[in-house]
């Protein structure tokens, strides 16, 4: 494809080829028989490009425009018929288990609840008869009663042999004698 004018080939001089780089000398000397660009891209062509981008944005705006009022009426229509079976109904709840919204306090409240029972008198089961009475009453009235007692010494069981320990690999039902 010819460009423009065939003027044959292009001859640097020798001023151009002392002041030229390698890269440039490439580029400097055109072969026989080859053209290249004469002129810039068109001026014109990328006017009309843009024009024509112009143009489809305002389009494309002006149509979401009119897309964005319709959704809005709509919703207007929607929100004024509320469904029949939902005007009177609670808002759902997830099934359970549910999450705690406030575990911290939750808890708090477990133990404040907790402590004022173990130290408090009270009815455990009234049809039973059953009460509780303070941590600390209780535990008195265990000790004068005796009912802590421990087990008394068998002497048919020979006391433990020193140095045995139980061993690891039979998790610790088996004895073994162990180096200190």
């Amino acid at each position: 494809m010819a460009h423009g004018h065939d003027t044959g080939p292009v001859v640097a001089s020798e001023e151009e080829l002392a002041g030229a780089s390698h890269a440039d000398l490439e580029y400097l000397v055109n072969p026989p028989d080859t053209e290249y660009e004469h002129t810039d891209a068109s001026v014109w062509t990328i006017f009309k490009f843009g024009v024509w981008l112009v143009v489809s944005a305002i389009i494309i705006h002006v149509g979401l425009g009119l897309l964005y009022a319709l959704y809005i009426e709509q919703a207007k229509v929607t929100t004024q018929q509320p469904y029949p079976l939902a005007i009177n109904s609670e808002p759902r709840q997830p099934p359970a288990p549910r999450l705690q919204q406030f575990p911290r306090n939750e808890i708090t409240d477990f133990r404040l609840q907790e402590e004022a029972k173990l130290n408090s008198y009270g009815w455990a089961n009234k049809d039973a008869g059953t009460v509780h009475i303070p941590i600390d009453e209780a535990m008195k009235l265990v000790l004068q009663k005796g009912m802590l007692q421990s087990r008394p010494a068998n002497a048919a069981e020979p006391a433990g042999t020193p140095g045995l320990m139980p061993s690891d690999s039979s998790s610790g039902r088996v004895m073994e004698r162990r180096r200190q």
